[in-house]
């Protein structure tokens, strides 16, 4: 049974619990990868970007351009680190790109 909190909660106690209660963290963990992979990585590297998706803690991002992902293989560990402190905790823990 979902714990009642007092009316006086703040909303963001409020948000959390129902984002817990009603598991839609990953969702959000989705849209929220995508968001930060466009802001962080630029026009340059959004324009040859087919696809960002998330499943678990693997990134897996869809290039069109060998040369890209052959320059971006190198900064794997730059790219985590970037996506993490974007969103402020470890949700992407290894990148695959194809």
């Amino acid at each position: 049974m979902a714990k009642r909190l007092s009316n006086e909660s703040p909303i963001g106690d409020i948000l959390k619990e129902i984002i817990q209660l009603n598991r839609l963290q990953p969702g959000i963990d989705q849209i929220a990868v995508k968001e930060a992979w466009a802001s962080l990585m630029g026009n340059g590297v959004n324009t040859y970007t087919r696809n960002v998706v998330l499943k678990g803690s693997v990134l897996y991002v869809e290039l069109t351009s060998a040369v890209l992902r052959e320059e971006l293989s190198y900064g794997k560990d730059k790219i985590i680190k970037m996506i993490n402190e974007e969103l402020r905790r470890d949700v992407v823990k290894e990148v695959v790109l194809r």
